[in-house]
């Protein structure tokens, strides 16, 4: 078996749904399998998407585990020869795995590739590429330089602002959401480190697979959409402290005594300032966030995916929504219709269009929201910020 995919599910039933469509076309013509593990999830995620995904292997967990440590039991049993560790809450475009398969075929001393990503805005997510944390990179995000001075090779070090988003680089450190590596090379590092519950765990392990030899590449050449917060609401002080405390276990681990005690005092910092924010952030977020009222909704799409969309949005108790249907999907159109008619919101319909397609044409689209519709699927997702919660509409 050429390539096995693994996805940690945790209460994103419709987002995973939604993936998963995506990761079925990406798979055709590769001799793959889906592994779903699902960490004691408890909005019905198994129930609903088994009967939908026939093929897909489910591991059913009887307690969270983890992000780590659910990866290795799929590992455990995963076939192929190359493994993609995958986000619930993303969408990938159909030549994306047979990309990065033969990006690591044919470079030597390749390990592991991450990809572009791009939230579910059409944001470049800078995360997408990084180097390894130190106590002075860490201090320039914390006070704000890396954000003045995005694409500085001094100040925004830690997310490599000065390579640039589109071409291929050799980095320090994958992205979680998107990891695929050699299976030889998993072996070799042998798997994530569990004592990491979430996060850092992608750090730690980049970090052990340049250890043994290996380099790990960023391929800005492909990209997919990572609804970023949607596997694990982020804005709350809890993820603030869960953060930044696995940022003290990889440098305690892995640093000498001098520059651990210098990091840990820029963490508890961090935490301090960080913790404060995502108090005062929600707030800031109801004054400020636009009031869109019943904006019309263009549904992009062929005409049974228009009625699907149409039959989920009128379940959900949409029935008021003004839906502007059209199934011409060049650039062009879409700003014309958007201007004429003030559209708020696109649904875009994976099926009629190449997910590839649907990624390319939300970059350059004015400031509207975005929600995703796999044909033949049961739900509609998006997320307008990547600090806040997405929306999904489900039968």
């Amino acid at each position: 078996m050429v390539l096995s995919v693994i996805i940690v599910n945790y209460n994103v039933k419709y987002f995973l749904e939604q993936c998963l469509c995506s990761v079925q076309k990406a798979i055709a013509g590769i001799d793959a399998e889906i592994i779903v593990v699902d960490n004691n999830s408890y909005d019905g995620s198994v129930e609903y998407l088994q009967s939908l995904f026939p093929s897909v292997i489910f591991l059913v967990n009887k307690k969270n585990l983890g992000f780590g440590k659910a990866n290795n039991i799929a590992l455990q049993q995963a076939k192929g020869k190359f493994i993609l560790f995958l986000n619930p809450d993303t969408i990938v475009a159909e030549d994306c795995f047979t990309h990065c398969i033969s990006f690591l075929e044919t470079t030597a001393n390749a390990g592991a590739a991450g990809v572009r990503m791009i939230d579910g805005s059409g944001n470049f997510l800078p995360e997408s590429k990084r180097s390894f944390p130190s106590p002075l990179s860490s201090f320039y995000k914390l006070i704000g330089l890396a954000t003045l001075f995005p694409s500085s090779k001094i100040f925004n070090r830690y997310a490599l602002g000065n390579l640039n988003q589109h071409h291929i680089h050799e980095i320090d450190v994958l992205a979680g959401a998107f990891m695929m590596m050699k299976k030889e090379v998993l072996e070799k590092v042998k798997g994530f480190d569990e004592s990491f519950f979430m996060y850092g765990e992608d750090i730690d392990l980049s970090y052990r697979i340049q250890q043994v030899g290996y380099a790990i590449y960023y391929l800005g050449d492909t990209t997919i959409i990572h609804f970023k917060g949607e596997s694990v609401k982020k804005q709350n002080t809890k993820y603030v402290r869960m953060f930044y405390n696995a940022m003290n276990v990889f440098v305690g681990k892995h640093y000498n005594k001098i520059v651990a005690f210098i990091f840990s005092l820029v963490i508890k910092i961090a935490i301090l300032v960080k913790t404060i924010v995502a108090l005062a952030e929600p707030l800031f977020q109801f004054i400020s966030a636009p009031k869109k009222g019943n904006a019309k909704t263009l549904i992009v799409g062929s005409m049974p995916e228009q009625q699907e969309v149409s039959a989920i949005l009128q379940n959900a108790g949409f029935e008021n929504k003004e839906l502007i249907k059209i199934d011409d999907a060049n650039i062009s159109s879409l700003k014309n219709q958007i201007q004429k008619s003030n559209a708020g919101k696109i649904i875009f319909c994976g099926g009629h269009l190449k997910y590839s397609e649907i990624i390319s044409l939300m970059q350059p689209l004015p400031s509207v929201g975005f929600r995703f519709h796999a044909a033949g699927s049961k739900s509609i997702v998006g997320s307008d910020s990547k600090k806040g919660f997405g929306e999904t509409i489900g039968n």
